[in-house]
C-alpha cells in the first residue's frame, strides 16, 4: 500500500509555531525584521519539523517577485560556461534568489525561444551569453523593466552592462609571454568568428600586438578542427618558419583541446613549438609537460554579474560594481618552455 505526499501548508507552520498566517508569510517574505527573534526561531523551526518549503512561484505571480534570475548560455559544453554558471549561480543563491539556466547551443533561434520561455517565468534579471543578436527580445525584457546583463558577448544597439575579461589585457599578456620565451611566430587558432564579439575582439587584438612585437603571425579558424585542411593549415604554418621558435596562441578552451589534437596527430612536441590558451581547463596540467594558459576568474565574474542586476533590481539596498572587466591569471607550463 502506497501514501501519497503532500506538501505541508503555511496554515500548518502557523498553527505549530503559534503563530499567525501573516506572520508566516512575513518570515518567507521580505519583512522579516520586522517578527521578533523569538518569533522567527519558532516559525523556522516548525517549517523544518513539517519539511515546509514555499511555493516561490505562487508567492511571485501573487506579489509580483519570483525571486528567480534567468541566464542564458551560448554553448553548455563549453568549459568557460560551466565554470562561469557556477558562480553566477552561487551568488544568486547568496541573494536569496534561484537560478534557470537555458543552453542555446549557439542556435539564435532556439535562443529567441529560450528568451520567451523565461519571459513567462517572470524572471526579475537576466544574463546573457549571446549566441546570436536578440536586441527584439532583449528589448521587451528592457521595456518592461527587467534589468539584463551581457556575460561575457556584446550584443548591438543593446544598452547594459557587459562582464567578462579583459579581452585586450589578456592577448597581451599572452604574447608578451611568448615573446619572453623566445619565440617569433605565432600562429593565433579560433572557432568561428560570427557568432561572437568576443573572438572577433580577441583576433583584432592578437593582429594589432602581434605586429607591434615584430611577430610572424597568422590565424587558423577550427570551424572543422579534425578535417585534413585544418591539419595541413597548421603543419604549413610550422613548415614555413621552422627557422625560427613558432608557438600557438589558442583562443579559448574549444580551441586548445581542438589544437592540442592536432599536434599530437602531427607529433609536434610542446615546448619546442609552444602552446597557450585563453581559459584554464583541468586537464591542460595533465597533458606532458603541461600548458599553458590564461585563467578567468570565473567565479568572480559570475558574482559581478549578479551584483550588477540586484544593483538594478534593489538600487537602494546594494551598489554598482566598480570594475566590469578581469585580468586573467598567467599559469606558466612546459608547453612555453623551449
Amino acid at each position: 500500500m502506497t501514501t501519497e505526499s503532500r506538501r505541508s501548508t503555511i496554515i500548518e507552520v502557523a498553527r505549530l509555531a503559534g503563530a499567525s498566517k501573516t506572520s508566516v508569510s512575513r518570515y518567507f517574505g521580505e519583512e522579516r525584521e520586522r517578527l521578533s527573534p523569538a518569533l522567527q526561531t519558532r516559525i523556522a523551526q516548525a517549517a523544518h519539523t513539517l519539511g515546509y518549503h514555499p511555493n516561490q512561484m505562487a508567492r511571485g505571480l501573487k506579489g509580483g517577485r519570483s525571486k528567480l534570475v534567468g541566464m542564458l548560455v551560448a554553448d553548455i559544453r563549453n568549459p568557460f560556461s560551466v565554470a562561469i554558471t557556477h558562480g553566477v549561480e552561487q551568488a544568486c543563491r547568496q541573494y536569496g534568489y534561484s537560478l534557470l539556466v537555458g543552453n542555446t547551443d549557439n542556435d539564435p533561434e532556439l535562443e529567441r525561444q529560450h528568451l520567451a520561455l523565461l519571459s513567462a517565468y517572470q524572471v526579475e534579471g537576466l544574463v546573457v551569453n549571446a549566441a546570436g543578436s536578440p536586441e527584439r527580445e532583449l528589448d521587451t525584457f528592457i521595456a518592461q523593466g527587467t534589468p539584463i546583463v551581457l556575460l561575457d558577448r556584446e550584443v548591438n544597439h543593446i544598452d547594459a552592462e557587459v562582464v567578462g575579461l579583459d579581452n585586450h589585457l589578456a592577448i597581451d599578456m599572452a604574447l608578451d609571454h611568448l615573446v619572453a620565451q623566445g619565440y617569433e611566430s605565432v600562429l593565433y587558432a579560433s572557432e568561428p568568428l560570427e557568432v561572437s564579439s568576443t573572438r572577433q575582439l580577441r583576433l583584432t587584438r592578437f593582429n594589432q600586438s602581434a605586429k607591434q612585437r615584430g611577430l610572424n603571425d597568422a590565424t587558423l579558424l577550427l570551424s572543422q578542427p579534425g578535417d585534413a585542411a585544418t591539419l595541413k593549415a597548421l603543419g604549413s604554418f610550422i613548415a614555413a618558419h621552422n627557422q625560427q621558435p613558432s608557438a600557438v596562441l589558442c583562443g579559448n578552451g574549444t580551441a586548445t583541446l581542438a589544437v592540442t589534437r592536432l599536434f599530437q596527430q602531427l607529433g609536434l612536441p610542446l615546448g619546442k613549438v609552444g602552446l597557450m590558451g585563453i581559459d584554464e581547463l583541468d586537464w591542460c596540467a595533465l597533458v606532458p609537460p603541461g600548458i599553458t594558459t590564461l585563467a578567468q576568474p570565473t567565479d568572480e565574474i559570475g558574482k559581478t554579474a549578479i551584483q550588477c542586476l540586484m544593483h538594478r533590481i534593489t538600487p537602494n539596498a546594494l551598489s554598482m560594481p566598480i570594475a566590469l572587466s578581469f585580468a586573467p591569471t598567467l599559469i606558466k607550463r612546459g608547453s612555453t618552455q623551449r
